[in-house]
Protein backbone atom coordinates (compact mmCIF):
# COMPACT_ATOMS: atom_id res chain seq x y z
CA UNK A 1 0.00 0.00 0.00
CA UNK A 2 0.93 3.38 -0.77
CA UNK A 3 -0.42 6.72 0.51
CA UNK A 4 1.21 10.19 0.05
CA UNK A 5 -0.14 13.47 0.16
CA UNK A 6 0.62 16.26 -2.51
CA UNK A 7 0.61 19.58 -1.21
CA UNK A 8 2.81 21.07 -3.90
CA UNK A 9 3.23 20.63 -7.78
CA UNK A 10 6.93 20.14 -6.85
CA UNK A 11 6.26 17.46 -4.91
CA UNK A 12 5.09 15.30 -7.22
CA UNK A 13 8.58 14.44 -8.88
CA UNK A 14 9.31 12.63 -4.89
CA UNK A 15 5.89 11.02 -4.96
CA UNK A 16 6.44 9.51 -8.69
CA UNK A 17 9.31 8.20 -7.41
CA UNK A 18 8.08 6.79 -4.11
CA UNK A 19 5.13 5.57 -6.18
CA UNK A 20 7.69 3.67 -8.49
CA UNK A 21 9.80 2.08 -5.93
CA UNK A 22 6.38 0.85 -4.49
CA UNK A 23 5.84 -1.69 -7.20
CA UNK A 24 9.08 -2.23 -8.47
CA UNK A 25 7.75 -5.39 -10.52
CA UNK A 26 4.28 -3.94 -11.38
CA UNK A 27 4.19 -2.44 -15.19
CA UNK A 28 0.32 -1.26 -15.46
CA UNK A 29 -0.82 1.25 -13.32
CA UNK A 30 -4.82 2.87 -13.17
CA UNK A 31 -5.01 6.24 -12.38
CA UNK A 32 -8.88 6.70 -11.15
CA UNK A 33 -9.68 10.63 -9.86
CA UNK A 34 -12.17 13.35 -11.69
CA UNK A 35 -11.45 15.41 -13.53
CA UNK A 36 -9.00 18.03 -13.38
CA UNK A 37 -7.95 15.70 -10.04
CA UNK A 38 -4.28 15.67 -11.36
CA UNK A 39 -4.02 12.25 -13.46
CA UNK A 40 -1.78 13.55 -16.51
CA UNK A 41 0.40 16.03 -14.68
CA UNK A 42 1.19 13.31 -11.88
CA UNK A 43 1.91 10.60 -14.70
CA UNK A 44 4.12 13.77 -16.45
CA UNK A 45 6.01 13.57 -13.41
CA UNK A 46 6.09 9.35 -13.00
CA UNK A 47 7.22 9.66 -17.00
CA UNK A 48 10.42 11.75 -15.88
CA UNK A 49 11.06 9.40 -13.07
CA UNK A 50 11.32 6.69 -15.57
CA UNK A 51 13.84 8.00 -17.31
CA UNK A 52 11.70 10.09 -20.63
CA UNK A 53 12.50 13.77 -22.01
CA UNK A 54 9.34 13.12 -24.37
CA UNK A 55 6.90 15.84 -23.81
CA UNK A 56 3.93 14.21 -21.65
CA UNK A 57 0.87 15.53 -22.83
CA UNK A 58 -2.62 13.53 -22.32
CA UNK A 59 -3.38 11.03 -25.78
CA UNK A 60 -7.03 12.67 -25.26
CA UNK A 61 -8.01 11.91 -28.57
CA UNK A 62 -5.57 9.65 -29.56
CA UNK A 63 -6.05 6.82 -27.10
CA UNK A 64 -2.23 6.13 -26.75
CA UNK A 65 1.01 8.26 -27.00
CA UNK A 66 4.34 6.66 -26.56
CA UNK A 67 7.03 7.70 -24.92
CA UNK A 68 10.95 6.90 -25.00
CA UNK A 69 13.27 6.26 -22.06
CA UNK A 70 16.74 6.88 -21.63
CA UNK A 71 17.49 3.34 -22.01
CA UNK A 72 15.69 2.60 -25.35
CA UNK A 73 12.68 1.49 -23.32
CA UNK A 74 8.96 2.44 -24.30
CA UNK A 75 6.33 4.12 -21.81
CA UNK A 76 2.48 3.48 -22.73
CA UNK A 77 0.62 6.40 -22.23
CA UNK A 78 -3.48 5.93 -22.62
CA UNK A 79 -6.55 8.20 -21.57
CA UNK A 80 -9.56 6.35 -22.38
CA UNK A 81 -11.85 9.31 -21.61
CA UNK A 82 -13.18 9.65 -24.93
CA UNK A 83 -13.07 6.06 -25.44
CA UNK A 84 -17.54 5.12 -26.93
CA UNK A 85 -17.05 1.53 -26.53
CA UNK A 86 -14.73 -1.96 -25.20
CA UNK A 87 -14.45 -2.37 -29.30
CA UNK A 88 -12.41 0.54 -29.83
CA UNK A 89 -9.94 -0.45 -27.02
CA UNK A 90 -9.69 -3.80 -29.05
CA UNK A 91 -9.49 -2.46 -32.34
CA UNK A 92 -6.27 -0.47 -30.97
CA UNK A 93 -4.57 -3.91 -29.71
CA UNK A 94 -4.75 -3.27 -26.24
CA UNK A 95 -3.51 -6.56 -25.23
CA UNK A 96 -0.41 -5.89 -27.43
CA UNK A 97 0.66 -2.96 -25.15
CA UNK A 98 -1.00 -4.13 -21.37
CA UNK A 99 1.38 -7.48 -21.45
CA UNK A 100 4.25 -5.88 -23.44
CA UNK A 101 6.09 -5.94 -20.02
CA UNK A 102 6.29 -1.65 -20.56
CA UNK A 103 5.09 0.59 -18.12
CA UNK A 104 1.34 1.15 -19.04
CA UNK A 105 -0.09 4.42 -17.07
CA UNK A 106 -4.26 4.63 -17.84
CA UNK A 107 -6.39 7.57 -17.66
CA UNK A 108 -10.03 6.48 -17.28
CA UNK A 109 -9.67 2.57 -16.62
CA UNK A 110 -13.19 2.32 -15.61
CA UNK A 111 -14.02 3.06 -19.31
CA UNK A 112 -12.11 -0.45 -19.74
CA UNK A 113 -11.87 -2.25 -16.50
CA UNK A 114 -12.80 -5.69 -17.96
CA UNK A 115 -9.74 -5.50 -20.24
CA UNK A 116 -7.04 -4.58 -18.00
CA UNK A 117 -4.75 -7.43 -16.74
CA UNK A 118 -5.81 -9.66 -13.50
CA UNK A 119 -2.62 -7.78 -11.46
CA UNK A 120 -2.48 -4.25 -11.79
CA UNK A 121 -1.72 -1.09 -9.55
CA UNK A 122 -5.13 0.56 -8.84
CA UNK A 123 -4.11 4.72 -8.14
CA UNK A 124 -6.25 6.64 -6.37
CA UNK A 125 -6.19 10.39 -6.88
CA UNK A 126 -8.45 12.57 -4.14
CA UNK A 127 -8.59 16.49 -4.16
CA UNK A 128 -9.03 17.49 -0.47
CA UNK A 129 -11.01 20.51 -0.03
CA UNK A 130 -7.79 22.83 0.88
CA UNK A 131 -6.59 21.45 -2.80
CA UNK A 132 -3.94 19.14 -1.87
CA UNK A 133 -3.80 15.39 -3.70
CA UNK A 134 -4.34 12.09 -1.67
CA UNK A 135 -2.89 9.88 -3.70
CA UNK A 136 -2.87 6.24 -2.20
CA UNK A 137 -2.06 3.13 -4.60
CA UNK A 138 -2.83 -0.40 -3.95
CA UNK A 139 -1.72 -4.13 -5.84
Amino acid sequence: MYSEKVTSIKDLGNAAKKLIAQFPDQRVFAFYGKMGAGKTTFIQAICKALGTSDNVTSPTFALINEYETQNGSSLFHFDFYRIKDIEEAFDMGYEDYFYSNNYCLIEWPEKVEALLPQKYVEVKIDVQENGDRLISAKF
